[in-house]
Formats: structure tokens, C-alpha cells, sequence
């Protein structure tokens, strides 16, 4: 099956161990231009053979003179491909070039006012004269390598832009990529479509249209299964791939009871009533209450979760003949995770899926070149419901993650319900969507209340929302006090057995979004 960047113009972006990588190549794509993230020490000859449209070199935590520091293939610079530089990419490029980094004990981190030097710069064109841009870093380029013309300085770093055109070679010492560089986006698109002359093609419908294309090439007449979970991943993989092959597709939504409010029926309408996608409907919370009876260990109920749903979902699997795939919700940052030199320390392959013995799938991963923010655009172009698009992140094992102790039919059913008074009331506020997460928990304790005259013994819930990029890190949502006391009313009245809540704002770290 042909890659993406055989369909694409793409740009490599090199990366030096960078925290804002990813950044930068979703910053290429929010331009309309393909892009992949490949390792630093990617070799000329490989840079040839695979053809890039342009190169970015991303920053990095290392001085260019650290033992062990990374360091490209020289030769890439003389290939005559466009080449972008940011941060410890300026410094990359004059090392290998002649110019000079002088050690200093003199940083520059956070905001710094660019002053552009040269009107004439085919990079910075269309920079006013003076802007905001966003420095990290301590080493910066003394002398630019000859042939360079220095085209922006601050007050710290006399160098803080420098290019050759006739070598296609420009470079920043601060970071473009970052939403606080004011212009940031205008120079990254300068690059990409003016200097590199990389046509805008990476758009929705594009996307769409050779994706299905090489579905259709990949899989031919054979029949394709797709586990459906419900969430934004799965959902558009089996939108894309039932637009693809239509009815050689059987979907297989596993209903582990564990799901918020109405969503179990929602995937079902959405997929059997709207798509009209062959559906398995697997209901299987019978199964699963009696499986997790008397379970408390957080660990030992995600393992239990995971383990039977992968048994059910065979179960059915293998009765559909001449079934040969099997699709998964693999994302481009998955990739980037299980392939990287640095990230494959971290995790191995999030989708690695456990075969029982005797059977096995070809796997197709129709999504595995796309960001998350990519996939949902997918999804509503496909035309997939706005509650499924906009899915907040909800864990595999569902509820059961956020029942602390047992988990019984009454506790779920007490939890849905709060849980979807919460979602309403603050989705109802957060028309912009700034809040990244936000639900209910309920922990195993009881206190003491009272309600009209009568004593009452029952369970609280905990209210958690948080706003966040990225969920590695995340701040609690400072929501109007009216807002909670509403939630709170609605909850103790309308919930049986709640008689207290309570609202919590803790951020990660110490704590974690999830309660479990």
C-alpha cells in the first residue's frame, strides 16, 4: 500500500529531540502541506531517494557542542532542497556551514521583541518591523557561515534570523511554531509555499479522496472487520472505510454497559440507522458486571476490561468468512511514539492487538498518517455526528475507571445520570469548547445529610473539569460559581442517593484527569 508522502508533496520535519516537534508538523499541515516527522540522523542519501518538497530542522534541549549531542548529515544541506531551521536548527546549520556559536552564560527564554533588519528577506516578507516572538535557548550563532545574510535580531541574540537564498538555507533562533511568535505562522507558510513553492493540496476532501483510494487498492474484494468503540478513532475509520467498501465492511461495537448516558444507542443509530453499515451489536454488560463482582483494584479492572473485550470481539470475528482485515484507529502520533528513536523508549505500539491462537488479521490502519485535530475534521467532512466528532476523551473501560471500588448496575446507573447532568450544563457554557474534558466521578464513600427533615446517608460526586492542549499536562477549569451551584442543585435533586458534591481542582501533575 502506496504512503502518503507518494501521493503528497511532503516535508520532512528532522527531529533533534524537540518538546514542539510535533508542533511544527502540525503547524505545516495547518498550512495545507503534507508533513513527517523522521529521525535527526536520516541520511543524505535516504533525504534523496525519498524526495522531500522541503526540510525543517526542529529545536532541541542539547547544546550543539554536549557530548552525545544530535547531529544531522551534513550533505542534506547541499541537496539543493529548501531548508528550514528553527532554534537548535540555526545552530545546526552553522556548525556544519562555518559559522560560530560562542559558549555564553547568557540565555533568552520566553517573550522577546524581533526586530527585522533586512526589508528584503524572502523569509521574514511581510513581518512588520517590530513583533513578538518566543525564545528558548541558551547557545545562539555568533558569526553567520559566509553567504548568509542576517535578517532579525533582539536585544539578547544579535542573530535571531539569518538565510542564503542561493542555497535555499533560512533559519530562526526562535520558535515559529508556537502560537506566542506573532507572526510565526505567516513564516512557516512563507517558506512552504513561496520559497519551497509547495502547493496547498493537504485539505479535507484530498485527504478523503486517497485515503479512500488506497483502502480500495489495499484491501480489493476481501471483507474488513473494525472494532467500534464509539470514540472520534474508530468512528472515522469505519465512516472512511464504509465509504470505501461499503458493504464488505462488518463493524463489531462491543457494549461493555460502562458507556455514558444514551451512547450506546447513539453509535448504533449513527452507524446501523445513518451509515447503514453492516453492525454487530454485542451486549454484553450482563457479562461484564458478573465478571468485575467484587473487583476493586483500578489495575485489575482495566485488565479484566481490556481482556474480555478482546474476547467477545473474536468471538464474533470469526464467524464472518472471508474476513482478512482488521481496521484500527492507529494516529500519527501513535506512529511517531513506536518508531521514533527517542519515543521508543517511552511506549511500545498502543494498538498491539491480542491474537488468540490459531487466529489472525492483515491490519489496515486507514488514519495512521493524521493528527487527532486532523481526524475529527475527517469525521465531520464524512459527516459523522457532532457528539461523536467532538467525543471528549473517554477512557476504554468507560465508567468503571471513574466508580472508585465495586462496580454494581446501581452505582453506573447513579453515575450516568449526574454524569449527564454535568456534561450539559457545561457543555451548555462552553460553546467554544475551552474546557478540554469535564465529568463526574463517583468515589465509594458516604456522609451524612439532610434533606426537607430527614436524615439522609448517601454518596457524593465529584465534579472534574480541566482545560489542556495536549493532556500531558492540565489545570483545573475555573467555571463560574454559578455554573457549579447549578450542577450541584440539579445533581441532589434529580440523582437518588447523592446527597453531596463536590468540585475538584486539582491539576496534573500531582494529580492525574482520570480518577483511576
Amino acid at each position: 500500500m502506496a504512503d502518503y508522502h507518494e501521493q503528497q508533496p511532503t516535508v520532512f520535519v528532522l527531529d533533534f529531540g524537540a518538546q514542539y516537534a510535533q508542533l511544527i508538523a502540525r503547524r505545516v499541515r495547518e498550512a495545507h502541506v503534507y508533513s513527517e516527522i523522521v529521525p535527526f540522523d536520516i541520511s543524505a542519501a535516504e533525504v534523496t531517494r525519498r524526495g522531500p518538497a522541503a526540510l525543517i530542522l526542529s529545536g532541541g534541549p542539547a547544546s550543539v557542542y554536549a557530548d552525545g549531542a544530535p547531529h544531522m548529515d551534513p550533505a542534506i544541506l547541499e541537496l539543493g532542497i529548501p531548508v528550514l531551521g528553527f532554534c537548535y536548527g540555526i545552530q545546526e546549520i552553522a556548525l556544519h556551514l562555518g559559522g560560530e556559536i560562542p559558549k555564553t552564560d547568557v540565555g533568552e527564554y520566553g517573550f522577546a521583541e524581533l526586530e527585522v533588519l533586512d526589508p528584503d528577506s524572502a523569509l521574514l516578507h511581510g513581518v512588520p518591523a517590530r513583533s513578538q516572538c518566543w525564545m528558548s535557548h541558551r547557545d545562539s550563532v555568533g558569526t553567520a557561515p559566509n553567504g548568509f545574510t542576517v535578517t532579525a535580531r533582539t536585544a539578547t541574540t544579535a542573530i535571531a534570523a539569518m538565510e542564503d537564498g542561493a542555497r535555499k538555507l533560512y533559519a530562526t533562533q526562535f520558535h515559529p511554531e508556537v502560537a506566542h511568535t506573532e507572526f510565526g505562522q505567516r513564516i512557516i507558510e512563507r517558506f512552504l509555499h513561496d520559497i519551497a513553492g509547495i502547493p496547498p493540496l493537504w485539505t479535507m476532501v484530498n485527504i478523503i479522496d486517497e485515503t479512500v483510494d488506497l483502502i480500495r487498492a489495499q484491501v480489493g474484494t476481501d471483507r474488513v472487520i473494525c472494532g467500534l468503540s464509539g470514540g472520534v478513532d474508530s468512528s472515522v475509520v469505519a465512516a472512511i472505510l464504509h465509504r470505501a467498501i461499503g458493504d464488505q465492511l462488518t463493524c463489531v461495537f462491543v457494549d461493555h454497559g460502562m458507556m455514558r448516558l444514551n451512547e450506546g444507542e447513539q453509535v448504533v443509530h449513527a452507524f446501523r440507522d445513518h451509515f447503514h453499515v453492516n453492525l454487530i451489536h454485542v451486549d454484553a454488560e450482563e457479562r461484564y458486571l458478573a465478571l468485575l463482582a467484587g473487583v476493586t483494584d483500578p489495575e485489575v479492572k482495566r485488565r479484566l476490561i481490556g481482556e474480555e473485550f478482546w474476547k467477545l470481539f473474536f468471538e464474533e470475528a470469526v464467524k464472518l468468512e472471508g474476513a482478512r482485515w482488521l481496521a484500527q484507529g492507529t494516529l500519527y502520533p501513535d506512529v511517531i511514539e513506536s518508531g521514533s528513536k527517542t519515543a521508543a523508549k517511552i511506549k511500545s505500539h498502543h494498538n498491539l492487538i491480542p491474537f488468540p491462537p490459531g487466529v489472525h488479521f492483515d491490519l489496515i490502519e486507514p488514519l495512521k498518517a493524521l493528527f487527532k485535530d486532523e481526524v475529527r475534521a475527517v469525521g465531520a467532512e464524512l459527516g459523522l455526528p457532532e457528539e461523536i466528532v467532538h467525543r471528549q476523551p473517554f477512557p476504554g473501560p468507560g465508567l468503571a475507571v471513574r466508580i472508585i471500588g465495586e462496580i454494581t448496575r446501581e452505582k453506573l446507573e447513579t453515575l450516568r445520570r449526574a454524569d449527564a447532568i454535568v456534561r450539559e450544563e457545561i457543555g451548555a457554557w462552553d460553546t467554544e469548547r475551552a474546557v478540554w474534558q469535564y465529568f463526574a466521578v463517583l468515589p465509594d464513600i458516604r456522609s451524612v445529610g439532610v434533606m426537607g427533615d430527614e436524615r439522609t446517608y448517601g454518596r457524593p460526586i465529584i465534579i472534574r473539569a480541566v482545560s489542556s492542549a495536549d493532556a500531558m499536562t492540565a489545570d483545573w477549569a475555573r467555571l463560574p460559581h454559578e455554573l457549579l451551584a447549578r450542577m450541584s442543585n440539579r445533581i441532589i435533586n434529580e440523582v437518588e442517593g447523592i446527597n453531596r458534591v463536590a468540585y475538584d481542582i486539582t491539576s496534573k501533575p500531582p494529580g492525574t484527569i482520570e480518577w483511576e
